[in-house]
């Protein structure tokens, strides 16, 4: 008997078996489920994330006062609190020290800010960074319409802006912004630029902002209280980590931190900020996966119950196929494709039911469609695992029954 019908003869007997066949099945559609669900959210959610954490260029770092993100409740953010701001002194002489990197720029924002033109304004929401020319490139900003920022802007602290998308489309229906007079926070900007709209995060939008001279920035807002962001561009991916390591020792030299202390500021990356994404959503994974086992494992339970019953109902059967030549490794074979079938069905139910229900959740945090192909196979493997392991005993029993004790069983 070849493998073919092997695997016919044991769908035929899962098909003989509707109910049984259903109940037996539901256990690992319910571990299986469990783990798919969970992971084509995280999945989605972390493609989102991926997408929208990537607010600086490629080969691209920041050094800040405060950390990304900070982890341990309320009172994590006050062991930064008594760090020392990062000055834009402190962003020029970096410049003039860090040559091996490409772009080095500086920005500080503002938050809750209402733009207007004419008789149009925003929503009290806007915010405003404050930047150097490089940080343009550093933050992988991209023209739309109009100009960068020049080295005069700053230098003379001239009152113009960029306006991302979202405020072009509010105060500028139907009309073109460049040249135009706006009013941020009552002070007058010619708007010499319209920038290129950005991935949103979650569904929201990200180009609610707008972009004038550091200088100007300062000169509204003031200097002091109020840290900076430096970031960095290095010219190629290979020397990356060099550059990061040499801005890590000037501005330690910079700021007089003492050999053995620890960094007054810190540096992060999108593939850093990725990085503790996955540390928080890997410890959901391994808590899915614990579940999961232990479903599977019950279920399993429950499969070797039924195939055990199974193999008792068809005693008879099981004596006259020997009588007629069948071998042990034919019947071990049928029994032990019977119970991988009735898991591998069951898994298949399960993966259509948790990417189908995993998406339908996801998308009301407004996440992008994702189907985690990586666990829909581990599903499976494990799927054909449980049925191997749950299933060879009463395969085993099957296959060393006495064919003449079996054809006498009533």
């Amino acid at each position: 008997m070849n493998i073919k019908e092997i695997i016919i003869i044991a769908l035929q007997s899962v098909k003989t078996n509707k109910l049984r066949t259903a109940l037996t099945m539901l256990g690992i559609v319910v571990g299986i489920f469990s783990i798919i669900v969970i992971m084509t959210i995280l999945t989605m959610l972390q493609n989102s994330i991926e997408g929208g954490l990537s607010m600086l260029n490629k080969n691209t770092f920041q050094i800040q006062k405060y950390p990304a993100m900070q982890m341990g409740g309320p009172g994590s953010r006050d062991r930064y609190r008594n760090r020392k701001d990062i000055t834009i002194e402190d962003y020029y002489r970096l410049s003039e020290m860090l040559t091996q990197a490409k772009y080095i720029g500086a920005e500080q924002w503002q938050w809750g800010n209402v733009v207007k033109f004419g008789n149009i304004e925003t929503n009290p929401n806007v915010s405003v960074a404050g930047i150097t020319t490089d940080a343009i490139h550093t933050n992988d900003w991209k023209i739309a319409d109009g100009r960068a920022l020049r080295e005069t802007d700053i230098k003379y602290s001239n009152d113009v802006c960029l306006l991302g998308p979202d405020i072009v489309d509010k105060i500028f229906p139907g009309i073109d912004p460049i040249g135009k007079v706006v009013r941020i926070d009552n002070r007058p900007f010619k708007v010499i630029g319209v920038l290129e709209r950005q991935q949103a995060l979650f569904g929201d939008s990200r180009d609610n902002y707008a972009i004038i001279p550091i200088t100007t920035f300062q000169s509204i807002y003031g200097k002091r209280n109020r840290s900076i962001n430096i970031t960095v561009m290095s010219y190629s991916e290979t020397d990356y980590n060099q550059v990061i390591e040499a801005a890590i020792g000037y501005m330690r030299t910079i700021r007089k931190v003492k050999p053995g202390e620890e960094n007054d500021f810190d540096i992060f990356s999108n593939e850093s900020l990725i990085t503790q994404m996955n540390d928080i959503t890997s410890g959901v994974k391994i808590g899915a996966m614990v579940v999961s086992i232990i479903a599977l494992v019950a279920a399993g339970i429950g499969i070797m119950n039924i195939m055990l019953v199974s193999v008792t109902e068809r005693t008879k059967e099981i004596g006259i196929r020997k009588a007629i030549g069948a071998r042990k490794i034919n019947i071990l074979s049928q029994f032990l494709f019977e119970a991988i079938v009735l898991c591998v069905l069951g898994g298949l139910i399960g993966i259509i039911l948790g990417v189908g229900i995993g998406n339908i959740a996801g998308s009301m945090l407004n996440a992008q469609t994702a189907i985690p192909y990586d666990w829909v196979l581990i599903g499976l493997l494990l799927c054909v695992t449980v049925g191997l392991i749950f299933g060879t005993y009463p395969a085993y029993k099957a296959a060393n029954m006495d064919p003449i004790e079996a054809l006498r069983y009533e």
